[in-house]
C-alpha cells in the first residue's frame, strides 16, 4: 500500500510576455504577481499534487525564456520533458504566429520513448482583456492541426482556468505514460533525492 509518486517534467514555453511565469507563479504559490521579471535561461518550480488516495505527483516546471537569444539554448531544457504549456497573448497576434514555430521546436527536441511528441496544452492568455486579436476559431483550428491535447483561455490575473489546464495536461501525461509502459512500477518515476532537493531550492475548450 506504499504511495506512488510520479515526477513529471513540464515545459512552459511561449514568447516573452505573455505571462508564462506569472502562470507558474499562480499555479504554484496561488497568488498574482503583478511585477514583470524577465526570466534569463530557465526557471525552476515545485508543485506536489495528492492526485488520489495512492498516488502523488510531483510537477516539475520549467518556464523556458521566450527572448530569442535564448532560444539556441533550449535543447538541453527539453531533454526528459514528459509534457508542456505553450502559451501566447490573446490580445497579440504575433504571439500567437509564433507558437508554430515553437511547436516545430518542441516537436523537433522533445519526444517520448516511442518516438511521438510529447503532449503539449496551448493556452490563450490574457484572456479577461476584451481587446481579442485571435479569434477563438483561429485557435481551434490551429490546436487540431497541430496535435494540441486541447487549447484553453486562461487568465493568471483572474485565476481562470489554471488549475483546471494543468489538471487536464497531467492527465493525458499520466494516461501516456501508463499505455506506454503498463508493467511500470510507477514508484520508478519518482525523483532523486537530491535531485528534488536541488529543485526545492531553486527557484476552454477541447479541440480533440
Amino acid at each position: 500500500n506504499k504511495m506512488k509518486e510520479h515526477l513529471l517534467k513540464i515545459l512552459i514555453i511561449g514568447d516573452g510576455n505573455v505571462g508564462k511565469s506569472s502562470f507558474v507563479h499562480r499555479y504554484v504559490s496561488g497568488q498574482f504577481n503583478r511585477t514583470y521579471k524577465m526570466t534569463v535561461g530557465v526557471d525552476f518550480s515545485l508543485k506536489t499534487l495528492h492526485w488520489s488516495d495512492k498516488e502523488k505527483v510531483r510537477v516539475q516546471l520549467w518556464d523556458v525564456a521566450g527572448q530569442e537569444r535564448f532560444v539556441s539554448m533550449t535543447r538541453v531544457y527539453f531533454k526528459g520533458a514528459v509534457g508542456s504549456v505553450l502559451m501566447f497573448d490573446v490580445t497579440d497576434t504575433s504571439s500567437f504566429l509564433k507558437c508554430h514555430q515553437w511547436k516545430q521546436d518542441l516537436d523537433s527536441k522533445a519526444t517520448l520513448p516511442n518516438g511521438s511528441s510529447i503532449p503539449c496544452i496551448l493556452l490563450a492568455n490574457k484572456s479577461d482583456l476584451s481587446d481579442w486579436a485571435v479569434p477563438a476559431d483561429h485557435i481551434e483550428s490551429f490546436c487540431k492541426a497541430h496535435g494540441f491535447v486541447t487549447w484553453m483561455a486562461t487568465s493568471v490575473k483572474d485565476n481562470k482556468n489554471i488549475d483546471k489546464a494543468m489538471r487536464r495536461l497531467v492527465e493525458e501525461i499520466l494516461s501516456i505514460q501508463s499505455s506506454l509502459d503498463p508493467l511500470r512500477t510507477k514508484t520508478e518515476d519518482g525523483a532523486h533525492p537530491e535531485q528534488e532537493s536541488q529543485l526545492s531550492n531553486s527557484a476552454g475548450k477541447s479541440c480533440c
